[in-house]
């Protein structure tokens, strides 16, 4: 492929913004296409891409019904609804990024991965993690042998008190019945990545967890249904003109999370937005059921095994990751790697080589723009099995996730079979 890679956008939230811009960065791509019910956000990711006004859609029917205008299509809509897109847009054609979780049902997920390979088409999904410079490095000393043999890890998503408010209590999140359950909303990719640093199948799961917090019988008696009338202010963690006033001025924090709470860049508008819409609610007072706090704990073939924690109560921070071998142990947070060797008893500070990556786009670590860049190469070269994982398993850490959550309902063990391995 010579000509840039042509792309649709469909969701022109956060995540579909960065994935857009991130490819138009690459020099290797041109976004041709954006489709999203909200004018606003359409508009303003189509006027950055100085996309012609006859290719802003307000949904995806408009590309499968039309003339194939692209070569590939990002997925970026919320949760339940990537099915019916991603099944329409892979049978007409269009090879497809999918934002992570693939689908919200088993039966969709599978559906979704049967309909790219029937279609013969490049997919993969958005799990980022894999992409990052640290992985990549991570991986690099695991084969090496530098702790010997992996026999087991310990990995925390530290979510973040305001982050989870944010998307979990008062967001697009905060319900299962609207989105999905939040191990498969916010941590499938954490399951993906255990399964591919430790690169065995998962044969058993268990876990446990549950809303703590944020219910209404934990509300103080002095607190508003709103922040903004709250006298509670000063001293709740998760009063929202705290969380939000102060992104004003910064532009990556304008682009995310103020984006989702209101397009108007002041406090005027940010204080308006507080008092009617859902970001300003009481996190006390909102409709919310997921989880705020989840332990996962995987055997997987040969007896390795992994323990998985997600919490609300943390700090804004990068995931922590220990893993222990028989000659040495990593402990890891994104950013760095520091490595014991048990037979010399060395212990070294492993650098992460750094990547150019634009100003306000180093999600993950640099996962992102890595996620983009492999599919570009993929896209460009025509071998996608060089640069992407099998999508199956995409589907077998969906799947994992899936028997998770269904040991936290059940209080069991939850045996994995076959396919559902990653």
């Amino acid at each position: 492929m010579t000509e840039p890679v042509s792309i649709a956008v469909v969701g022109a939230g956060n995540r579909g913004q960065t994935y857009a811009d991130l490819a138009a960065a690459d020099g290797r791509a041109q976004v041709v296409a954006v489709a999203d019910p909200d004018c606003a956000r359409r508009e303003e990711l189509a006027d950055r891409h100085a996309v012609s006004a006859d290719r802003r859609f307000d949904g995806w029917e408009a590309l499968v019904g039309g003339p194939r205008i692209a070569d590939m299509v990002v997925v970026a809509t919320q949760d339940r609804f990537h099915y019916e897109p991603a099944v329409a847009l892979l049978d007409r054609g269009y090879h497809l990024l999918l934002e992570k979780p693939i689908a919200t049902t088993p039966e969709q997920c599978d559906d979704i991965v049967e309909a790219a390979e029937r279609a013969g088409a490049t997919f993969a999904v958005c799990h980022v993690m894999r992409y990052a410079p640290y992985s990549l490095t991570l991986l690099r000393l695991l084969d090496s042998g530098a702790i010997g043999e992996l026999v087991s890890v310990e990995h925390l998503e530290p979510i973040g008190w305001w982050h989870f408010a944010h998307s979990f209590v008062r967001g697009n999140w905060r319900r299962e019945d609207e989105s999905s359950f939040m191990l498969l909303a916010k941590c499938v990719h954490d399951i993906d990545w255990l399964s591919h640093v430790i690169r065995r199948p998962a044969h058993r799961v268990s876990s446990f967890g549950g809303l703590y917090q944020f219910r209404p019988d934990r509300r103080p008696e002095e607190a508003a249904d709103r922040c903004v009338d709250c006298v509670l202010q000063q001293s709740c963690p998760y009063s929202a003109p705290k969380i939000y006033l102060p992104c004003l001025g910064d532009p990556a924090w304008e682009r995310w999370p103020l984006q989702a709470v209101t397009s108007d860049r002041t406090v005027e508008g940010v204080l308006a937005a507080l008092r009617d819409g859902p970001y300003g609610r009481c996190v006390y007072a909102c409709d919310n059921d997921v989880v705020d706090h989840q332990v996962v704990s995987i055997e997987y073939e040969g007896g390795v095994t992994a323990s998985f924690t997600a919490t609300a109560f943390t700090g804004y921070q990068f995931r922590k990751t220990k893993l222990f071998g028989t000659h040495g142990c990593i402990e890891g947070d994104g950013k760095m790697i520091d490595l014991l060797d048990f037979r010399t008893r060395r212990r070294e500070q492993v650098s992460i080589p750094t990547v150019d990556v634009p100003k306000g786009l180093e999600g993950h670590g640099g996962g992102d723009a890595g996620l983009i860049r492999a599919f570009l190469d993929a896209m460009v070269s025509g071998d996608p099995a060089a640069h992407l994982p099998d999508p199956r398993q995409a589907v077998a850490a969906h799947h994992l996730t899936w028997a998770a959550e269904q040991a936290r309902l059940t209080a069991s063990v939850v045996e994995l079979v076959g396919a559902h391995r990653p």
